[in-house]
């Protein structure tokens, strides 16, 4: 049965026929659950490490510094690398792991590669709900880390194989969308649990992580493998053109299964895709596969994803006050998640990136002026202030989700040629592991160095970021994901190094049409 919404021309020439059908639909709904194990285990992990009974168990000193020391800085009370270790541990194992999970989901699919993650996750919410000691959390967040590994490198590839290119971005941020619900429901979980009288509380936040990691679990045993994939793994022909009629709702597929058998024929050429990667004719892949995921990290977004309840405490609220507006940021950027899918589609990627820098960069600058002039080492801000930051913060948090956030995901997800997809998908979440890492273990030492002039740092970023896309990222709006390698040899800088590999590509696709006709 297939939804009513037809897909129309390409701006490329292919006339790739079908309609969003319910299997396409329900299938992206359960991977892109993915993303609500990762949102989540960002969004609890800064509430929790605000808790005084967990700080108080397992990092006695920070708890030590925050009741007791009135001569340390505002900015410094929870400067400690133990804390930040727990924290980042969980980046660190996602970066080793999503090198394990491009071999994966190259040779065994994407569906593998979502279900190892699923049930590490699991694994890893297990350990952390009950752990006894700082080990035992820090090995739950690595069974953490492996599991977004997996999930990360395979989801968003799953999802933009699955659309239709006409839609292939607003199924995509579906992922992004569910890192929003994600970090919601853990920031919701974490204002409950802190109020539950013993101080133990913390031990259900951190359990329910097993919670969107078993619905992606077991709604990923019948997850249908994508057509890209069934080829690519030398499945029947027919086995995938079947699958393909039946994810478009038509039996006229000829167009995008002739792309599909094109570009699976140069991906079994390949044998090392990461040094295939390095030629010079996937320059422009390589380049944004490691810039876009550097660039969603330093627009500071991890800042207030992790650190928003203590970045709250810092100037000047409670527990339950910076809890409480960790979920209304949480809530303004589900809403313009989904806000972003709506009109990514239409106005295109490119628009959505400059809206989402002058969104972003603005507040920051703000934010650190007010920091700057009201908030010294003692004391808080007032309250009118502080309401002020919250305001600024939820711009920013807005500005974020309507482009560096989903359309990071999407954008790299998507102009990848098969041949390199697994492999660029890989450095692509291993240089955003990275980052978070980076950002995660040195955040809180930069905020009691740097104090409020962090926010200019980040701001200045931004400022780069944008001028990056401006410049370098054209648009992939409307254009098949299989045929994407166009847009590079019409660019004016990226041309010079792609055009050299479009010959034997054309020989490739005459080939596969004869293959097509015969079958």
């Amino acid at each position: 049965m297939a939804v009513g919404i037809a897909i129309s021309k390409t701006e490329e020439g292919a006339h790739y026929n079908g309609k969003i059908t319910w299997l396409v639909l329900l299938s992206s709904i359960v991977a892109a659950t993915g993303g609500l194990i990762f949102g989540y285990d960002t969004g609890v992990t800064g509430g929790v490490t605000s808790m005084e009974p967990f700080l108080k168990e397992f990092f006695p000193g920070v708890y030590r510094k925050m009741k007791r020391d009135s001569d340390i800085s505002n900015y410094c009370k929870f400067d400690s690398q133990l804390l930040t270790t727990f924290t980042s541990s969980l980046y660190i194992a996602g970066l080793i792991a999503s090198f394990f999970a491009s071999p994966v989901t190259r040779a065994l699919g994407r569906r593998a590669s979502i279900l190892i993650g699923g049930v590490s996750f699991i694994g890893g919410a297990a350990l952390g709900g009950t752990a006894r000691n700082v080990y035992m959390l820090i090995v739950g967040r690595i069974l953490l880390g492996i599991g977004v590994g997996f999930t990360n490198q395979s989801v968003p590839l799953y999802l933009s194989e699955m659309a239709p290119p006409k839609y292939r971005g607003a199924f995509n941020i579906g992922f992004q969308l569910c890192v929003s619900i994600g970090a919601l429901s853990a920031f919701l979980i974490n204002y409950g649990t802190e109020k539950i009288a013993g101080g133990w509380g913390w031990r259900i936040s951190l359990s329910m992580a097993a919670v969107p990691a078993s619905i992606l679990t077991v709604g990923g045993i019948f997850l249908p493998e994508t057509p890209n994939s069934l080829i690519q793994h030398g499945h029947d022909i027919q086995t995938a053109k079947t699958m393909l009629k039946r994810i478009r709702g038509t039996d006229d597929v000829e167009a995008e299964f002739t792309d599909l058998l094109t570009a699976s024929e140069a991906s079994r050429k390949v044998e090392r895709p990461f040094r295939k990667i390095l030629e010079r004719k996937y320059r422009p892949q390589l380049v944004m596969s490691i810039a876009i995921p550097f660039f969603q990290q330093v627009t500071g977004i991890n800042v207030i994803a992790f650190y928003a309840p203590i970045l709250f405490r810092t100037i000047g609220s409670g527990v339950s006050d910076s809890l409480l507006s960790s979920v209304i940021i949480a809530v303004v950027g589900t809403i313009t998640t989904v806000l972003s899918m709506a009109i990514v589609d239409k106005l295109g990627r490119r628009a959505l990136f400059h809206i989402g820098g002058v969104l972003m960069f603005v507040p920051q600058v703000m934010i650190g002026g007010v920091m700057a002039a009201k908030l010294g080492d003692r004391g808080g801000l007032s309250e009118g202030y502080s309401v002020l930051v919250l305001i600024l913060i939820c711009v920013y948090v807005a500005g974020f989700s309507v482009s560096w956030g989903p359309l990071g995901w999407l954008v790299t997800s998507e102009i990848f040629p098969l041949e390199i997809r697994s492999a660029a998908q890989s450095i692509n979440v291993a240089v955003g592991f990275f980052f978070i890492f980076v950002v995660a273990q040195t955040f809180l030492a930069m905020l009691c160095r740097m104090k409020a002039a962090i926010f200019f740092f980040f701001a200045a970023w931004v400022a780069v970021m944008s001028g990056f896309v401006y410049v370098l990222l054209p648009e992939t709006k409307d254009i098949p994901i299989e045929k994407m390698d166009a847009i590079w040899r019409k660019h004016w800088f990226w041309k010079r190094y792609v055009n050299g590999g479009e010959n034997e590509c054309e020989g490739i696709k005459i080939e596969m049409k004869k293959t097509v006709t015969s079958s």
